[in-house]
């Protein structure tokens, strides 16, 4: 099935979901109410997110029906899909031990792990898949706080990552594509529901499976480093965040308000405007990707210089980001 057939009937669906999921969740009394420790000033419906993690299921299936995804994969992208998004879901209704959650996302991380490269033999991929599952379901988890910034910055990454890797990462890539597309009118501009960690969980997983599967492909060398670059406004505020929670001795498992994107909205920002924010730094980091991941293909052939440049502009421009979160965080404190 042509991809401009089933991309658009993805979007529809990840539309269909994400407006039931608001019906029951009104139903269900599931909202999130403000407080000293969020963000909103409204009372706000939460498990959107299940819309994307039907899509994400239907669009593995299609993919992998129509070649474009191989069976074993999509098997094991689907079961782990389940267990993160099935604990999210849970969770959303009543609150879970962050411990049990974090099992579950360890139990997804290892079926992909294995699913994906153990029975190949690649035991260093293997590994880096089953860190990077709980990992980015977390960076997720935190950076999902105002209206819009969890799921552009998703949509943003998968396209990349999608266009990085055109085989089976590119095909979950615009599968996730679609159903954060379905799902935006949702949440932004002014969030009617909110994702639920059924949503954040689907999210990060995806993104864990598609970076590594793009990272995995055969002849990228040193240039696999590019696709942190998609990821990076994430994974730098979350690890900078994290870690600064660790040294003070706060107990950084509960939530908070001391994300770049929290205080910025606490310096009175709106919610659109560091949303924008958020994305025009990813789409930049987007297409330094792409440029250096094809300088390294195109110079792969007869000399080193492309994948170790590639490597080396990566983490200059993490460098760059922790930089500018340093920045941005002492001007939204004053």
């Amino acid at each position: 099935m042509p991809a401009w057939t089933w991309l658009p009937a993805l979007w529809a669906v990840a539309v269909l979901a994400t407006w039931a999921s608001l019906h029951y969740a009104r139903r269900r009394r599931l909202i999130d109410q403000p407080g000293e420790r969020r963000s909103h000033v409204l009372p706000t419906p939460r498990g959107g997110g299940l819309g994307i993690a039907v899509a994400l299921l239907l669009g593995c299936a299609v993919a992998a029906a129509g070649g474009m995804l191989g069976g074993r994969a999509a098997l094991a992208f689907a079961v782990g899909l389940v267990l993160v998004a099935g604990i999210g879901w849970v969770d959303d209704h009543r609150p879970l031990s962050p411990a049990l959650r974090l099992l579950v996302q360890c139990l997804a991380g290892v079926v992909v792990a294995l699913g994906l490269f153990g029975i190949d033999g690649r035991w260093g991929w293997a590994l880096v898949a089953f860190a990077a599952v709980p990992v980015l379901v977390n960076v997720w988890n935190f950076m999902d706080g105002i209206d819009g910034l969890a799921t552009t910055q998703a949509l943003l990454a998968g396209g990349t990552l999608a266009l990085l890797a055109p085989a089976q990462a590119g095909a979950l890539g615009w599968v996730l594509v679609a159903g954060c597309a379905g799902f935006l009118p949702f949440n932004f501009p002014r969030a009617r529901i909110f994702l639920g960690d059924v949503g954040s969980g689907a999210l990060g997983y995806a993104l864990a499976v598609i970076a590594v599967l793009a990272a995995a492909r055969p002849g990228a060398g040193v240039a696999a480093v590019c696709v942190l670059l998609p990821l990076s406004a994430f994974l730098v505020d979350a690890s900078l965040t994290l870690a600064g929670r660790v040294l003070a001795g706060e107990r950084w498992w509960l939530a908070h308000v001391s994300h770049l994107y929290q205080r910025m909205v606490r310096a009175g920002h709106r919610h659109v405007a560091v949303t924008l924010v958020y994305a025009a730094f990813s789409l930049v980091a987007g297409i330094l990707a792409l440029v250096l991941n094809q300088l390294a293909l195109n110079q792969f052939a007869s000399n080193q210089a492309g994948p170790w440049l590639a490597g080396v502009a990566t983490v200059c421009w993490l460098l760059l980001a922790a930089l500018t979160w340093f920045l941005l965080r002492r001007a939204a404190t004053h």
